[in-house]
C-alpha cells in the first residue's frame, strides 16, 4: 500500500485507459501543429520519436543510487535522472557539433550517439575501477546467477545481506547501449528543433536565415536539454529506485516509459514549436 493508502505503485503492467488518452493527446498535438504550420509537423514526429528513444536507453543504465555508494546494490551510485541527463548531454554535444561541421543528419545522430554511449562507457569504467580497487568487492547481480554475456556466476561473490555489489559485464554494456541510445534520441529532439527554428525565425523576424543562426542554435540547444530532462525523470520515475541493466525485471516496464514519454515529448513540442508561429510571437 501507498502512503496515500492505494495500491502499491511500480508494476510492469500498461494501463490501457491511460494509453488511450495519451494516444489521444499525441494526436491532438500533432493535429494542433498541422493547422499551425504543415512544415512544423515533421520536426514534432522527430521530438516525439527522440523522446521515446531516451525513455528506452535510460532503462539500459545501470543505476544503483545510495545503496550502490555502500556496496549494497550493483549499478553507479547516482539517481537514474541525473546518469541519464548526463549521458544525454554528451551525447547532444557530440550531434551538434557533428551538425554544425558536416550540417548531415545521419553523421549528425550518429555523433550524438556516440558522444553519449563514449560517456557512460568512461562512467562505468571508473566505476568498476572504483568498487575493485578503492572498495575492495568483486561484481555481482542480485538478479541473475550468471552473466549471459561472459557467462561469469555471481552466487558465490554476492555477500549476505546486500542484492549484489559492483557492476557485472552485462551492465557495463546495458550502460553503453542506453547511452547511445540516448545521446541518439536527444540529437534527433536538437536538429528537428534547430531546423523549425531557423526557417520559421528567419520568416518571422524577417532576417536571413545567417543573422538569426546565433539565437536558432541556442533555442534548440536549451529546449533540447529541457526535452532530455523531462523524459528522464519520467523514466526515472517508471523505474523506481534502482535497476542494473537489460537483465534486469523492471526493464519490463519499458513500453509504458516510452508511451509516457512520447505523450509528453508531442506535448511540450507543440509548446516548443509555438515560438515559431504567430500565435507564439
Amino acid at each position: 500500500m501507498s502512503a496515500l493508502g492505494g495500491k502499491a505503485a511500480g508494476g510492469d503492467s500498461i494501463n490501457p485507459v491511460g494509453t488511450v488518452v495519451g494516444l489521444v493527446i499525441i494526436l491532438v498535438s500533432i493535429g494542433i501543429t498541422a493547422v499551425l504550420g504543415s512544415s512544423l509537423v515533421i520536426p514534432l514526429i522527430g521530438i516525439i520519436v527522440g523522446g521515446a528513444l531516451i525513455a528506452f536507453g535510460v532503462h539500459f543504465v545501470p543505476v544503483g543510487g545510495a545503496p550502490a555508494a555502500m556496496g549494497q546494490a550493483p549499478g553507479i551510485a547516482t539517481g537514474v535522472a541525473m546518469l541519464a541527463a548526463g549521458a544525454g548531454l554528451a551525447g547532444l554535444f557530440g550531434g551538434a557539433w557533428a551538425f554544425e561541421t558536416t550540417g548531415d543528419f545521419l553523421i549528425s545522430i550518429i555523433g550524438g550517439a556516440v558522444g553519449g554511449g563514449l560517456m557512460m562507457a568512461i562512467t562505468c569504467l571508473m566505476v568498476n575501477a572504483t568498487y575493485v580497487f578503492a572498495m575492495g568487492i568483486p561484481a555481482a547481480s542480485g538478479k541473475i546467477a550468471k552473466d549471459p554475456i561472459t557467462g561469469d556466476t555471481f552466487p558465490e561473490y554476492k555477500s549476505q545481506g546486500t542484492e549484489g555489489h559492483g557492476l557485472p559485464f552485462i551492465s557495463f554494456v546495458g550502460g553503453v547501449i542506453g547511452g547511445l541510445i540516448a545521446g541518439l534520441g536527444g540529437t534527433i529532439i536538437y536538429i528537428e528543433l534547430l531546423d523549425a527554428y531557423s526557417t520559421g525565425l528567419a520568416t518571422l523576424m524577417q532576417a536571413k536565415p545567417e543573422a538569426i543562426a546565433p539565437l536558432a542554435i541556442s533555442l534548440a540547444g536549451i529546449f533540447a536539454i529541457g526535452f532530455f530532462l523531462v523524459n528522464a525523470v519520467l523514466a526515472a520515475y517508471n523505474i523506481t529506485g534502482t535497476i542494473e541493466g537489460p537483465h534486469d525485471p523492471k526493464f519490463k516496464r519499458v513500453p509504458r516509459a516510452i508511451i509516457g514519454c512520447a505523450v509528453a515529448s508531442a506535448f511540450c513540442g507543440l509548446i516548443s514549436l509555438l515560438l515559431v508561429t504567430n500565435i507564439g510571437m
